[in-house]
């Protein structure tokens, strides 16, 4: 296999190079690579392979380096899906092979891919979740009429409460998107991102009309509010916050609804609701009600010390009872200090 290591932010029209390949997601663009980049400092190693100009295989990684939590390699950190690209299982797990051996030589302490797709079933699954796609080529009309009866009561409750749904690709509303995610985060026991993260993503995604903002408004106060990205045909819902006290009047189904009509119109494909976790039984019920198909999504991790596959999750599985008792200037800065680590 002629295999070589690409850095996507210098090398010419490699959004192009990727849009052109079955199986790309916004994961393995340029802009994702940026914010990760200048966000948390990783270094970008994307494993490629190329014939007659075009991308052969792919599997994206970053090098994380950090003193806490030690040097490893994550396809891709804080990133729902990152799919291999490649012809077929045989190719997938040759990739896998030279991966293993760059680590070692590396010094990484463990890899992680978090896609599974091309692994052989015998391989054990460290971690696995579910993620939830819904196919915008329908009309509106059938998309309406594959919701949940419940979903579509919460969207007419929301629309007849008053809550009127802003969609926009604005600085301003990134950082009203922010506080309410502050809040989120705190309900439920972890710091929120930094601030500078949300900036990147302004910057290099939204800014340039790969991303937009969902909000909810009720008598003029942002009550919920969502941030989607997009690349080729495909949209991900990437993250999601609301205020509780307005839980009642069901925004989140108005907004993701509006996101839905708002993307069908604007020609895409599909809209993912990102990963869940399987224990997240209030989340699941909530994705299950918009008629989107559910597939399994699988991660692997290997350790190069042990020499094997693992399964577990690196690092607390749980949330931290501490953070949601943290003023809201500590647990940003709990974040500041923790997320580069984390990856």
């Amino acid at each position: 296999m002629d295999l070589q290591i690409v850095n996507p932010l210098e090398y010419p029209d490699w959004d192009r190079l990727v849009l052109a390949a079955e199986n790309a997601s916004f994961f393995h663009s340029s802009a994702w690579a940026r914010v990760l980049v200048e966000s948390y400092g990783y270094k970008p190693l994307y494993f490629t392979s190329l014939e007659n100009g075009s991308l052969s295989s792919l599997v994206p990684f970053m090098e994380i380096n950090s003193w806490l939590t030690g040097k490893r390699g994550v396809s891709l950190p804080f990133t729902d899906e990152c799919p291999q690209i490649a012809p077929d299982s045989g190719m997938s797990q040759e990739m896998v092979k030279h991966i293993i051996d760059y680590g070692e030589k590396a010094g990484w302490k463990y890899i992680e891919w978090r896609n599974g797709e091309h692994f052989p079933e015998e391989v054990i699954t460290s971690d696995f979740y579910f993620t939830h796609e819904v196919d915008l080529t329908q009309t509106e009309k059938e998309l309406f009429s594959d919701l949940r009866d419940s979903t579509r009561r919460n969207i007419k409750k929301a629309t007849q409460a008053g809550v009127l749904i802003e969609i926009s690709q604005s600085l301003g509303s990134l950082k009203s998107f922010y506080r309410l995610n502050c809040m989120t985060r705190k309900k439920h026991g972890l710091p929120p991102q930094p601030f500078s993260f949300f900036t990147k993503i302004f910057e290099h995604i939204i800014s340039k009309g790969q991303g937009t903002v969902v909000s909810a408004l009720h008598s003029g106060k942002r009550i919920a509010s969502a941030v989607f990205f997009n690349f080729g045909k495909k949209v991900i819902y990437k993250y999601g916050a609301s205020d509780r006290g307005y839980q009642h009047l069901r925004p989140n189904n108005l907004i993701l609804w509006e996101a839905v009509r708002y993307y069908r119109e604007q020609g895409f494909e599909t809209l993912n609701f990102g990963r869940t976790e399987p224990e997240n039984k209030g989340l699941l019920q909530f994705k299950r009600g918009w008629g989107a198909e559910k597939r399994l999504l699988e991660y692997h991790r290997y350790d190069l010390k042990k020499n094997r596959f693992l399964t577990g999750r690196p690092g607390p599985k749980n949330s931290y009872k501490l953070f949601r008792f943290m003023p809201t200037p500590m647990l940003r800065i709990a974040g500041d200090l923790l997320y580069r680590h984390a990856g």
